[in-house]
């Protein structure tokens, strides 16, 4: 059962939305990821789990072609990573999901694999329900934040590393269980912010320039790495998705009330209808 987009044929793509097949949208980001580790950390990792979870379940889902660059300008001052403007980026991430929508797919789910990617996953989820008029339900998470995944470094990982970190031993184990070949070692180093700086201070959400806070691009424990840890966090993030589709597969999709007596439709975002001529989603 063919399950990766970009290698079907449009009759296979069309069959599948009939089938009520989920479509996952893998997200992450070109980025520098220090001396040991290579700058498609995010992509290699996002894009492993959704495709290894989809082959457990071929009759289940699809899963689209990796949207290889996010948001990250605070990463910059290293060189590497790519950086798309955040309101660019969520814009091109819902017409990938209401594209999706328009060829039959009621469920879709965005699967992240870089950090600063988090708020405009959410509103892209958020804002393709209301393009779509509420036909098509888009969800969306980092791989990282799935229990499956979050008991499985607790059990494993001994360095006490908040995950996902960044490079640290969370990501340098899932990529040396992947790729052990292209993990320099000998340049893996440790790095943690000082107190009062960072990307979490007293529980809020701060992101300064990585530089500021980090001499290698490191925030964790690399040097804990191994890839037997990243063998079992790879399978708790691959089981997570399994387990996630199925429950999100058989959502139902209830049928919108509307409560006015009279109303005008305005003529912009608030019309509650598909993109473009879509009349209608499968």
């Amino acid at each position: 059962m063919p399950y990766l987009w970009g290698e079907m044929t449009w009759p296979a793509i069309d069959q599948a939305a009939r089938d009520g097949r989920v479509a996952i949208v893998p997200t992450a980001c070109v980025e520098d990821h220090a001396r040991h580790l290579p700058v498609d950390t995010d992509i290699r990792l996002c894009t492993e789990i959704a495709t290894r979870a989809a082959a457990r379940m071929p009759d289940n889902v699809v899963v689209l072609p990796t949207i290889n660059h996010g948001y990250d300008p605070h990463h910059m001052d290293f060189p590497g990573p790519t950086s798309v403007d955040g309101p660019t980026f969520l814009d091109y991430l819902i017409d990938v999901c209401c594209s999706v929508a328009f060829h039959g797919f009621a469920r879709i789910l965005i699967v992240n694999g870089h950090g600063s990617n988090g708020p405009w996953i959410e509103a892209a989820a958020r804002k393709t329900i209301i393009e779509t008029g509420g036909r098509a339900v888009c969800a969306a998470l980092s791989y990282w934040s799935l229990p499956e995944v979050q008991a499985a470094a607790d059990r494993v990982m001994t360095s006490g590393e908040r995950i996902p970190g960044h490079a640290g031993e969370f990501e340098t184990s899932l990529y040396l269980a992947l790729r052990p070949d292209l993990v320099d070692m000998s340049q893996a180093e440790d790095d943690t912010p000082p107190p009062g700086t960072g990307y979490s201070v007293a529980g809020t959400a701060v992101m300064p320039y990585w530089s500021t806070f980090s001499r290698n691009g490191v925030s964790g424990y690399a040097r804990a790495g191994t890839a037997e840890k990243g063998a079992a966090l790879l399978e708790a993030a691959v089981s997570g998705i399994v387990n996630l589709v199925q429950e999100f597969r058989t959502r139902p999709l209830p049928d919108r009330q509307d409560h006015h007596d009279a109303r005008i439709i305005p003529s912009g975002r608030h019309r509650g209808r598909p993109r473009g001529s879509v009349a209608e989603i499968h």
